[in-house]
């Protein structure tokens, strides 16, 4: 298997490669009378075709960038026929006609690639697709069980080799949305504006047959890069709708430390805001508000600092919708900067596609609760598909652009991140996704794991679930508190981007895990996911810099296998760790899973055992027990358990090794929070070997640096899969270590040392 995982010296590359530049590089494009083909790739073509002869040069809500290094191909024009060639495509187009046929057909232009099988495919536009892959949907509001599935927009990958991005100016986008241009600005970021053509054909063919990890990885080239979110997001968020008064959630607090649950976020949902309006002719009460309840919160700056001083983030829920009404905070300094009378005006219009309203907006009323301590914000409700002044852009993803890049801006002392709404592809570009008010089923739970790693095709990388579910429609009876349900959901967060429980309001449905008879296997699973950590931001990085998410489908790495695309349930997290968690209740506490070994082995942390490859078996599970394998040869970096935020840099780190003839894997670093991290940062890598019965295990000095790195650091190396050892030696010295043989697992105490030295560890077995 070919590892997808960038050297130092590729990434300093790849970063120096790093600017966006919508204009492509002339020497990359053809011209013929009204079309306009942009070889972008050996495997991607652009195919422009503009009644008008207007050609789109800006970014777009889908693609920002166009400028990549130079594509050999071939281009000649012959009696009537453009034809172009790369070393992996072969377009023909016939002059002076529109590529687009009705009925679609290949009359006009066609492209045909040879897939690694050696048959070859012919595409042209218009032609139906039944292999795709999919990407996302933009909610799983009401979802029950997988009845969503055929809601899945079509993603950029596909079985049959190739996939299409439609951003013509007529494409309907997930939010309504038509697909409009982004203009560069002297004073602001890039803003909406139409399109140079309005009746253009705008396509990105992908021919990359079974390379799904290159067809995403040039995606995100084009599309943008998955920005690295701050460490913060990857701990435990405590999250409810309900109305919490400032007493409740210090009591929560309490509770978590008390507890001894690992936390870094505690959300407040919306009831945060003023809600005591009555509702008004809109519908409108209190579901949009910007104001604080002082009934509820009379202290906001002191309770967000308490939370910051218990080392937590808090976001604040908006449903940025119903504009701003005359008794909130800041409307008379609103109605001023936009030359309104205040005294005429009942509300201020909700009109983010309007500069002027959004400069004012976010100077007045977001700044003003950012300087009390509001941490990132979470866009939930944005189902307003049309703006009036604007009337082809969507809700979604222009708040979640103006939002992300308004942080980014204006913010720039930390990393920007938002929690938001799916508005279509290019909102990857914004990070954190929730993906609203699914059931509490376990028929809905088992949909996760497919969802969340689907979405990795569209480059969507940070689903974020309401762990435990959030309502439920069927009648009394159901036991919307049954613990196994939760235990399980809170065990699949494990091992998902975002690691959030959360409910819908009321008192009936019990989201503090610590009033639950198995709390103690709950918090076993939290502490996994801190322990984790280490790992899970190294792939955030790896995302990053590759495109490839940390929840991913087994078909990138093994395409040609059946079973990677019929085993929905199981889905790689990272890298290195296979990921198959329980969705279904047990029976008398014990759930039978059947998992799909693919090519290789697998070291089972939880069975202390290696499980061959190219198998399926049926493997029992208790309620403790989570179904998750490291890859042979796998390094996997962890956090000790005194780590009580994932904001931590201890001196002291775990690292799981499995045995194998060699190995490797790495730790990324970097300060958690900064907006400077493509350039700013430290990798420790470490390679290991097995010859016969000698084991060489070194930790390379650390590249790169970071402020507040640790400047020297211990390990407890676990070797599994392993003889019983008869020595061990750490830079040639004698060193402590210890032999578990129920788990085969060899312990190497490493002292501390410099993060500048190499560490050489030898163990005889």
């Amino acid at each position: 298997m070919k590892r997808f995982l960038l050297s130092m010296s590729a990434l300093v590359l790849a970063l120096a490669m790093n600017a966006e530049n919508p204009v492509a590089n002339p020497k990359s494009v053809v011209v013929s009378g009204n079309a306009r083909f942009t070889v972008l790739t050996p495997e991607m073509i652009r195919i422009e075709y503009s009644p008008s002869g207007k050609f789109e040069d800006r970014a777009t809500f889908s693609v920002i960038n166009r400028e990549l290094p130079d594509v050999k191909y071939k281009a000649n024009e012959k009696d009537g026929v453009l034809t172009i060639s790369t070393s992996k495509l072969d377009l023909r187009y016939k002059t002076g006609t529109n590529p687009l046929t009705t009925p679609a057909s290949a009359d006009n232009l066609s492209i045909s690639l040879k897939l690694d099988n050696g048959k070859t495919v012919e595409w042209f536009p218009g032609k139906e697709d039944p292999q795709n892959l999919k990407g996302t949907y933009r909610t799983l509001d009401r979802n029950e069980g997988d009845a969503y599935r055929s809601k899945l927009e079509n993603g950029v990958v596909s079985r049959s080799g190739w996939a299409v991005i439609d951003d013509s100016p007529s494409f309907k986008r997930a939010d309504g949305s038509g697909s409009l241009a982004l203009e560069p600005q002297d004073d602001y970021f890039d803003w909406v504006a139409p399109r140079a053509d309005k009746d253009a054909l705008d396509l990105y063919f992908m021919g990359y047959g079974h390379n799904y990890k290159q067809a995403i990885y040039d995606f995100t080239r084009i599309a943008g890069k998955i920005p690295l979110p701050p460490d913060f997001v990857f701990g435990y968020w405590y999250s409810k709708y309900m109305n919490y008064t400032s007493q409740d959630f210090r009591d929560i607090m309490a509770a978590l430390n008390e507890h001894d649950i690992n936390t870094d976020v505690l959300i407040m949902d919306m009831d945060w805001h003023w809600n005591g309006r009555k509702e008004d002719s809109n519908g409108r009460g209190g579901w949009t508000g910007w104001t604080w309840n002082t009934k509820l919160i009379p202290d906001p700056e002191k309770l967000i600092a308490d939370m910051h001083a218990n080392g937590m983030r808090t976001a604040l829920n908006l449903h940025p919708a119903d504009g701003i009404a005359s008794d909130e905070d800041y409307f008379r300094e609103m109605c001023s900067d936009l030359s309104l009378n205040p005294a005429e005006t009942k509300k201020i219009e909700w009109t983010l596609e309007d500069k002027a309203f959004a400069k004012s907006f976010f100077k007045r009323i977001i700044r003003a609760r950012e300087a009390q301590g509001v941490d990132f914000w979470w866009l939930d409700w944005q189902q307003h598909l049309l703006n009036k002044a604007v009337p082809e852009l969507g809700e979604t993803m222009w708040c979640n652009h103006v939002f992300f890049n308004e942080m980014k801006r204006n913010r720039p002392d930390r990393r920007p991140v938002i929690f938001h709404r799916w508005g279509g592809l290019g909102s990857h570009r914004y990070q954190l996704g929730f993906s609203g008010d699914s059931h509490i089923t376990f028929p809905t739970l088992a949909f996760l794991p497919y969802f969340t790693a689907t979405a990795s095709n569209v480059g969507y990388g940070y689903w974020g679930h309401d762990l435990g579910g959030h309502t439920t429609d069927r009648k009394s009876g159901f036991n919307v508190n049954d613990p196994e349900l939760l235990l399980r959901w809170i065990q699949y967060g494990v091992f998902s981007p975002i690691f959030r429980t959360h409910s819908t309001k009321g008192g009936n449905i019990e989201r503090r895990i610590w009033k639950y008879d198995n709390f103690d296997q709950m918090n076993q699973a939290v502490k996994l996911r801190y322990s984790l950590f280490p790992y899970i931001y190294t792939m955030a990085r790896n995302c990053y810099d590759t495109g490839l998410s940390i929840c991913h489908p087994l078909y990138y790495e093994y395409p040609e296998a059946p079973e990677a695309y019929t085993f929905e349930g199981e889905y790689f997290f990272g890298n290195d760790i296979l990921a198959a968690p329980v969705t279904e209740p047990s029976q008398n506490g014990k759930s039978v899973k059947k998992i799909w070994f693919p090519q290789g082995e697998w070291w089972s942390p939880v069975h202390n055992r290696l499980y061959r490859g190219n198998q399926t078996l049926d493997i029992e599970y208790a309620l403790d027990e989570i179904p998750y394998f490291y890859r042979k040869g796998a390094v996997i970096f962890r956090n000790p358990e005194s780590v009580k935020r994932v904001t931590e840099r201890p001196d002291h780190l775990l690292i799981d090794i499995v045995s194998a003839p060699k190995g490797e894997g790495s730790l990324y670093e970097d300060s958690g929070d900064s907006q400077d991290y493509d350039k700013v940062f430290a990798m420790t890598r470490l390679r290991h070997s097995l010859k016969g019965n000698k084991g060489s295990y070194e930790l390379l000095p650390r590249e790169g640096s970071y402020a507040g790195m640790k400047d020297a650091r211990s390990y407890t190396m676990r070797i599994y899969d392993t003889n019983r050892p008869r020595a061990a030696k750490v830079n040639g010295k004698s060193a402590e270590f210890s032999y578990d043989a129920a788990s085969r697992c060899t312990t190497v105490n490493v002292p501390t040392s410099p993060c500048s030295s190499k560490v050489k560890v030898d163990v005889n077995y």
